[in-house]
């Protein structure tokens, strides 16, 4: 039952994301206004939620992608994609497309 509840969710998130994605290329001006204004304070906060679950601990490794056995050094994972999509924006190197995930190279889904 929880692979498929995860299965779910996942998919209800990447569809959001297709959503997300499509109005940001397509919409008019007044509707990505309102989208903005609506979304990016939820996407900011998500954002705020997720970095700070992934703070280095008192030894400087993440709590969440660390383990008994193996320790993670801060930054992990998830700072370096935030770092890359949040601050590096457009100079940061994209992996080439080969290398992408999947996810990544789906159309987006159509707004209703």
């Amino acid at each position: 039952m929880d692979e498929i509840l995860g299965q779910v969710l996942r998919n209800a998130v990447w569809e959001r994301l297709d959503v997300l994605t499509e109005l940001a290329n397509r919409a008019d001006a007044p509707s990505l206004l309102t989208v903005a204004r609506s979304e990016l304070p939820r996407l900011t906060a998500g954002w705020r939620t997720l970095l700070a679950a992934h703070e280095p601990d008192s030894r400087g490794n993440c709590p969440e992608c660390s383990s008994r056995r193996r320790p993670s050094k801060a930054p992990c994972s998830v700072w370096r994609a935030a770092y890359e999509h949040l601050v590096s924006g457009a100079l940061a190197p994209r992996p080439a497309r080969h290398l992408r995930p999947a996810h990544a190279l789906r159309p987006a889904a159509q707004v209703p």
